[in-house]
């Protein structure tokens, strides 16, 4: 049986922003064959395999969406990918999209439990999947779950020819289907095109659906608003396109705006500094873990005798756009300069909220606490702070700090297989609850203070780890941190810092501590354990992993 994906936004306010031309209001398949035809030669991906133009491109989707509906597939129905960044992840989207399925990407190197947990709840039929990658058999592994798994009735495999592990079906034998029988679906935009996967602070992975129009339209609206004019963008996702985060790829960088996809099919620093350098993109997207990486590779560059390419060779982008965790200033600022172009603050998240800092070379001055978000933008998502109330709650004062609420065009359909949280996170009008704290200045700026769940408790005392972060940042001898909570018999908790040092020096806990003195932070807030790693342990999607930073150190920090 098919999972049932409800829209708990108002039907009349869902139609009202395709009345207003606030989304486009076309599925993302007929969004992408209109921009082939409008420039069937532009460039669509760029990979390790070269090359692939908007025309090329559409007939692989049309062979694969043929043989897709050659196993059975019907529209509404859930198919799982879990393929590397390269063009058949974009193929895969387009191709479910065409047939009017509904696609659940998640990132290669997510193990055999989160797979088999996702599948399930979302009663996927199908999953295309890697044979190897990276020391992963995504493909075998998942086979070798069908059993306990009664809807899913197919798993296609990509990888090599002759490769596909018995049982499943070669991608290949699809994509040689005769692309002359493919008629398109032509699925309602406000039906579910894609549920995104975010690992939160649930014990399992939330998965929320997206309708084409919420994806297109509301998530599109965000990209928009950082083109400078109407050339196609050029975008270099550092990011896993199967992530929240990297379904800013196919439905809106091609789709959406008809740019190019940059894609690497693993991150390293190396790497993203060869792409920028060779494929010149427009829009940089990553995590600030990333580009402390691509900061430091730059700095090595820099003090070499070998005769590297030094950083002022690197071709300036429009813009490097950051989420996926707090940014700090130092960073910010040390990739102004080095990238020569405006760092952007993306605060955002799968459940249906967007803000971010703009275009503007220099940030927001900042009017208080926080990390400063941007401005709202009510054609992507317009926010509240609310405050619990006798009857459930209600918009705090001006000024006030309470939870971020969020509900526009990009708003989501509701969360997949989980009632549980639909009732906690979703109010009957549709808005949706992130779980962060922040407030608006009187200027109207978001400012997120931190999360309501990412609280530290020392004796009772809350700390918000996200604020020893910001701070730490500016040592001169720390690349990355993550501060954590590690239990403790007398306090119940005590914070702890995992750093990740800027140089062969090491900065020792008194020095981190004597930081934050002189930056105002009060003693009871500062780290009391210090872990020094060479590099954060990264999750799937590339953000840091705080669940393993959390385990080594509640196992090693000192």
């Amino acid at each position: 049986m098919t999972v049932t994906l409800h829209d708990l936004l108002p039907a009349r306010l869902r139609r009202s922003w395709a009345v207003d031309a606030a989304v486009p209001d076309l599925d993302v398949y007929s969004l992408y064959r209109a921009r082939q035809i409008a420039d069937p030669h532009r460039t669509a991906i760029l990979d390790a395999k070269g090359k692939l133009c908007y025309t090329a491109m559409d007939r692989k989707v049309r062979s694969l969406a043929v043989g897709l509906r050659g196993l059975g597939i019907r529209p509404g129905e859930v198919v799982a990918v879990q393929l590397p960044n390269g063009r058949n992840a974009v193929i895969a989207d387009l191709a479910i999209a065409a047939v009017g399925a509904v696609a659940l990407p998640f990132p290669v190197g997510r193990g055999s439990l989160e797979a088999e947990c996702l599948l399930r709840r979302a009663r996927a039929v199908a999953v295309i999947a890697a044979v190897e990658h990276r020391g992963n058999t995504h493909a075998a592994d998942l086979y070798a779950l069908s059993p306990t798994l009664p809807a899913l009735r197919h798993v296609i495999a990509a990888g090599k020819g002759g490769t596909a592990p018995e049982g499943t079906i070669p991608l290949a034998d699809l994509l040689r289907s005769d692309p002359a029988d493919f008629v398109a679906e032509r699925p309602d935009p406000d039906s579910p095109a894609r549920i995104l996967v975010s690992s939160g602070s649930e014990a399992e992975p939330k998965m929320i659906a997206y309708s084409h129009n919420a994806l297109a339209g509301g998530r599109g609206n965000f990209l928009g608003s950082l083109l400078p004019d109407d050339t196609p963008p050029r975008c270099l996702f550092l990011v896993p396109l199967a992530s929240a985060y990297g379904s800013n790829g196919t439905a809106v960088t091609l789709a959406r705006h008809g740019g190019t996809l940059v894609l690497l099919d693993h991150f390293t620093a190396e790497a993203a500094l060869a792409a920028i350098r060779e494929h010149r993109p427009t829009h940089v997207l990553g995590v600030p873990t990333m580009v402390r990486m691509m900061l430091e590779r730059l700095d090595a560059e820099s003090t070499s005798q070998d005769g590297t390419a030094s950083p002022d060779e690197l071709p300036a982008p429009t813009a490097l756009v950051l989420g996926g965790s707090i940014l700090d200033e130092t960073t910010a600022e040390k990739a102004r300069r080095a990238f020569r172009c405006p760092v952007v603050n993306l605060y955002g998240s799968a459940d249906g909220v967007n803000c971010h800092t703009g275009l503007a070379m220099e940030p927001p001055e900042s009017q208080g606490p926080g990390v400063v978000a941007g401005r709202p933008d009510p054609q992507v998502a317009e926010i509240r702070i609310m405050e619990p109330d006798s009857d459930g709650l209600r918009e705090a004062a001006e000024g006030a700090v309470g939870e971020i609420a969020a509900r526009g065009p990009m708003t989501p359909h509701c969360y997949v297989g989980s009632p549980d949280l639909d009732a906690r996170y979703r109010t009957p009008d549709g808005w949706v609850r992130t779980g962060d704290l922040g407030f608006l200045d009187k200027e109207g700026v978001l400012h997120v203070v931190g999360r309501l769940k990412d609280v530290v408790i020392r004796g009772g005392a809350n700390i918000s780890p996200a604020e020893v972060e910001r701070e730490l940042t500016a040592h001169p001898l720390v690349r990355d941190v993550v501060c954590v909570g590690v239990p403790d018999e007398l306090m119940g908790e005590r914070l702890a810092a995992c750093v990740v040092p800027h140089a062969a020096e090491q900065p020792t806990l008194d020095s981190l501590c004597e930081l934050l003195m002189e930056r105002g932070l009060e003693r009871r807030k500062h780290p009391e354990r210090l872990l020094l790693v060479g590099e954060l342990p990264l999750t799937p999607a590339g953000k840091p992993d705080r669940k393993a930073v959390q385990k080594r150190c509640a196992a090693e920090a000192v």
